[in-house]
């Protein structure tokens, strides 16, 4: 290319690539490599003014732009004006790029009009004059068309010009403020209150020590004496090398930092219900603790050492293990025993109960769905299967689950990966299964309610838990720890367990077991007073054994007292007062218990 083109470059747009340049470009890119680089890193800024102009190029057959800002090799910004064509001799995605530097045309332009103004004498002195008026008027106008905050301050700190934006965010006119000193009206005080010296301001500083100043928050005062939050730029201007005042441009940030300080409010509250949060999630998970804690596995009889055994036995290793017994005898606690002794307690055990769960949902709770599987499916969810990936899945009461869906769990774990419902992708899933039932396998292979396979999958490691009734010598050291518990979570003092109630507690037959044992052990917690345990098993339905989470009318809680009362004759053989007496079983005198029998009616067939 000649260098009659000024500085030009070929572009090959396909492959982002200067093909040729003029010695003119080399120079204006400072790059002697500049030919076979890209193109896009000579772009200083907003890389889509390119791609527009360069659509109108080909759009129009030639198009020219000032939008488009490059950079030299050191990353100087250029300021140019582009003129461009396609260039269909090189390929169908070149472009003939002319670069003009405005700045040099200015610079050439000034010196002609130098040279013009020198040799025309008076008149183009006139003329220059008039430019210069002109130029001026512009610069008010381009100053009052601005939406920022705009006014001026010499040396001396008095204000040369203020635009419009400025009074109407201020409340002061020119007449105002033009002439004075600006921060004694509109900078005097912060906004606690304290005075604001000039001295310290970052606008005087900025034409005393010569700084630009940007501050980020502080405070405009209006004439009507209303503050307003300002962020501004102080910066100091000159007059050839002399420093003759500073140009301040502010903006009102005062809604913005409204929204901001309410922001931080909402964040601090949220940090503090958060912290709230966190203070009753461990609150309550020291009371689930406690709750919990006779899931612990009490007592010392055979039975309770051979489980101990077996789980010590199986926890390490990732068989899968069917625990049986009757209900309440403890099969979630072993299966909590064995997870927590086992590789994967650091991974949660997911609970699944199988009867807990509609049949037609059982699916979508052990699989999981994506969203749209079916109605109501909004947005996807992990099953159980997946939520235990990495740890262990206990299926209480495997029998209540429906035969099919028996066969879709089989079939799921033996593959090791789970399908979601609504989805053609399956997920691989590792995990240990712990199972249990309170019904007799067998039978219930037999009647076709569970299937065989799916036993023989399980039963690697059967476990049996033994009723209560058959291990009385458990009852003592139970009672024991659910009476703790039971205090504790009343706030009770622990009264004294006799030689009669225990032995009373070990001769019942226990139908619903440790489960049933700490029910009543609570209830009778609720009701004891004067000491000593009271219990009443031979007719546990009665109104004395109500649960302690149910709510009580009037007519109950007098149904409880008269129940008590009866418990405490009976415990004492229908005696009244003395050391061993009902009444101070009760802690009340002997006259107040003669008093409520005679009122009630009461005899000894009572108790």
């Amino acid at each position: 290319m000649s260098a009659a083109f000024g500085p030009t470059l070929l572009v090959d747009l396909g492959a982002d690539t200067i093909l040729a340049a003029t010695p003119e470009a080399v120079d204006l890119f400072q790059d002697a490599a500049l030919v076979g680089s890209r193109l896009s890193p000579r772009v200083a800024a907003d890389f889509t003014q390119l791609i527009v102009f360069i659509d109108e190029v080909f759009h129009r057959k030639e198009a020219w732009t000032r939008r488009v800002e490059l950079q030299t090799a050191q990353s100087r910004r250029l300021n140019c004006e582009l003129h461009g064509r396609p260039f269909p001799d090189a390929g169908a995605e070149v472009l003939l790029l002319n670069i003009i530097d405005l700045d040099a045309l200015d610079h050439r332009t000034e010196l002609d009009e130098a040279a013009k103004m020198y040799g025309g004498g008076l008149l183009e002195w006139q003329r220059a004059q008039a430019f210069f008026s002109e130029l001026e008027r512009q610069n008010q106008l381009i100053l009052n068309a601005a939406g920022e905050g705009i006014y001026g301050v010499n040396a001396d700190g008095k204000t040369t010009f203020v635009n419009r934006a400025a009074q109407e965010m201020l409340g002061w006119t020119t007449d105002d403020l033009l002439g004075r000193d600006i921060h004694n009206m509109i900078h005097h005080h912060h906004l606690n209150g304290a005075v604001y010296p000039s001295q310290h301001c970052p606008i005087y500083r900025s034409f005393r020590f010569e700084q630009v100043n940007r501050i980020g928050d502080e405070v405009f005062w209006r004439k009507d004496g209303r503050p307003i939050r300002v962020e501004y730029v102080s910066t100091p201007i000159y007059e050839g090398q002399v420093l003759v005042g500073a140009v301040v441009i502010f903006r009102d940030i005062t809604e913005r930092w409204e929204s901001e300080r309410k922001l931080r409010d909402a964040m601090e509250e949220v940090g503090a219900l958060r912290d709230s949060l966190m203070q009753e999630n461990a609150y309550l998970q020291e009371a689930i603790n406690i709750e919990r804690a006779h899931h612990d596995i009490i007592g010392h009889s055979a039975a309770i050492r051979q489980v101990i055994a077996q789980i010590e036995l199986v926890a390490r290793t990732d068989t899968n293990v069917l625990i049986t017994g009757e209900s309440g005898t403890g099969k979630s606690l072993v299966a909590s025993a064995i997870h927590n002794d086992s590789s994967r307690s650091r991974r949660p055990m997911i609970h699944f109960k199988g009867g807990a769960v509609a049949g037609d949902m059982i699916e979508s709770e052990l699989f999981g769905h994506v969203r749209g599987a079916f109605s109501g499916a909004v947005r996807d969810k992990p099953g159980k299967l997946e939520l235990a990936h990495g740890g262990t899945l206990y299926i209480d009461e495997i029998a209540d689950i429906p035969l099919h869906q028996q066969g879709q769990i089989l079939e799921t774990l033996q593959r090791r990966a789970v399908t979601r419902l609504g989805d053609d992708r399956e997920r691989a899933i590792d995990l240990r299964v712990i199972a249990s039932t309170n019904r007799n396998l067998e039978r219930e292979v037999q009647a076709g309610r569970l299937r065989h396979d799916l036993v023989l999958f399980l039963n690697v490691f059967p476990i049996q838990c033994t009723p209560l009734r058959e291990r009385s010598a458990d009852i003592p050291p139970l009672v024991s720890h659910l009476l703790t518990l039971a205090c504790k979570k009343l706030g009770r003092p622990q009264p004294i367990v006799t030689e009669g109630i225990m032995r009373k507690m070990q001769q019942y037959d226990w139908p619903g077991n440790v489960r049933e044992l700490a029910n009543v052990i609570e209830r009778s917690a609720i009701v004891s007073h004067g000491g000593k345990l009271v219990v009443d098993i031979q007719n546990p339905s009665a109104p004395s054994l109500r649960s302690a989470s149910t709510l009580l009318t009037e007519a109950d809680i007098e149904q409880i007292r008269i129940a008590n009362m009866i418990a405490c004759l009976k415990e004492t053989g229908g005696r009244v007062s003395g050391a061993d007496g009902a009444a101070a079983l009760m802690g009340i005198r002997p006259t107040t218990l003669y008093s409520r029998i005679h009122k009630l009616g009461l005899s000894s067939e009572d108790w």
